[in-house]
This record gives structure tokens, C-alpha cells and sequence, in this order.
């Protein structure tokens, strides 16, 4: 497999040229960590904690905003690669011969997500799951859980930073592979919609969500600012 290099951002933060799902699915073989799935906010608004997280781990580009990015630094054809598409890509490959733990959601969301992958994946071997609703000392005992029982994936559906610092003390505890899904439970289980085909192939989510959810708004135009410094070159 040829050598896939980190792509560095003026402001730091770096991320992978990945070409397609297998070949983000072969790096993770060979590549134990987290995926985190890069759109404009983790480009443009991440703090330091967040921006060393990611550059510890495994960066892909979920959004326009980071294939953009990457074309303005010499990728030549950089590809998009939604989350809430990957996870299940991950499954498929690996579903017969890997083990999974999955965490997140409300606790219908879990409980509907596990049963319809069983249906889905027949043999599918679930370690353990859980809600994403942790309490004080809930933490400590989900991250012995994972190092006890071992999981080759774990995924983790909490929105972020909060999905990414968690994973970052399960890897400590146990390497593996570890995403962060942000709604994909819902997605996945038909309690959220993703837009519709057209919008998702003119690259237009983003707008799609603040006409179907006036409460993004806000985050809408921060993002379109992010877009704006990374076609200037200012990122």
C-alpha cells in the first residue's frame, strides 16, 4: 500500500488525503487510533487540546470545507468521505472476523442500533454497548470495560469534543480502532434524516440543515467563514 502523508494547515492542524473508504479502511489495519472526521469547525475553531488530539490520530476529511482545504495544499484530488457512511463500511469489511463496542445515544437510540445491526451483520460480535448519558463515575467504568473485554473497533456516537476526549482515554486503556459518529445512531435508525441525494452530491448538507433546523444557524455562517479563510489561503 503506498505511504499516505499527513497534510498540515497553516493554523497546525493536519489531516490525510484518503482517496476512497478501502483505502482508509487498509491504513486502519496497519494504524490503530481514532478517526476524526474533519469538516470546517475542527479546521478552523478547534482549541489546542482538540488540534493535538486530532494530529495524534487520524484525521480524514468529512466535509467540502476539508476537501477544500486539502486542495489548497497541493492534493490533487482529495475525496470526500462522510462518517456516518464509513462507520458502515468498517462493519461490512470487518463484521466476520473483528469484534465491536459501541457507545452513545439515547438508550432507545442504542438499543435500535445494535438490534438492527444484528439484522443487518447476522454474526455480528457486539462486545457491549451503552448510552451515551454518563454519569460521575461512569467513565472510569465504561474505559475498564473496553480494556477488559478488548473490541477491535469502537465507536463512539456523542458529538464532539466531548467523543473525542473520550476515545482518547480509551486508547490509552486499549489500543484499537476507535470513530466518533456524532448523530450517525440516529441516521442509522431513521430518526434523522441526512439530505436528500442532490444536495449531498452539490456538496450542499450544510445549507440543506439550516433550512430543515433554523437552531444551526449559527454554526452555519461560523463555517462559512472557516471556508472563506481556506479559499484565501489564510489556513
Amino acid at each position: 500500500m503506498k505511504e499516505i502523508k499527513r497534510v498540515a494547515m497553516k493554523n497546525g492542524v493536519t489531516l490525510f488525503p484518503f482517496t476512497s473508504f478501502d483505502e482508509i479502511i487498509f491504513f486502519i489495519d496497519e494504524n490503530k487510533g481514532i478517526l476524526i472526521a474533519m469538516n470546517a469547525g475542527k479546521i478552523g475553531r478547534s482549541n489546542k487540546e482538540m488540534v493535538d488530539i486530532i494530529n495524534r490520530n487520524i484525521g480524514y476529511a468529512d466535509g467540502i470545507a476539508a476537501v477544500e482545504a486539502l486542495k489548497k495544499h497541493g492534493v490533487e484530488k482529495p475525496v470526500k468521505i462522510p462518517g456516518c457512511e464509513l462507520w458502515l463500511k468498517i462493519i461490512e469489511k470487518k463484521y466476520k472476523d473483528s469484534t465491536f463496542y459501541l457507545v452513545g445515544g439515547k438508550q432507545e437510540v442504542i438499543d435500535t442500533t445494535i438490534a438492527k445491526l444484528r439484522e443487518d451483520y447476522p454474526g455480528i460480535n457486539i462486545l457491549g454497548y451503552r448510552n451515551g448519558y454518563l454519569k460521575s463515575d461512569d467513565e472510569q467504568k465504561l474505559i475498564e470495560d473496553i480494556a477488559e473485554k478488548k473490541p477491535d473497533v469502537v465507536f463512539v456516537a456523542m458529538g464532539s469534543p466531548k467523543q473525542e476526549l473520550l476515545m482518547e482515554s480509551m486508547l490509552q486503556s486499549h489500543p484499537a480502532i476507535y470513530q466518533g459518529l456524532g448523530g450517525s445512531f440516529d441516521v442509522y435508525t431513521g430518526r434523522m434524516k441526512r439530505a436528500p441525494e442532490w444536495w449531498i452530491k452539490h456538496n450542499m448538507e450544510g445549507p440543506y440543515r439550516v433550512m430543515t433546523d433554523k437552531k444551526k444557524w449559527k454554526r452555519f455562517v461560523q463555517d462559512f467563514g472557516v471556508m472563506i479563510k481556506i479559499k484565501l489561503g489564510m489556513i
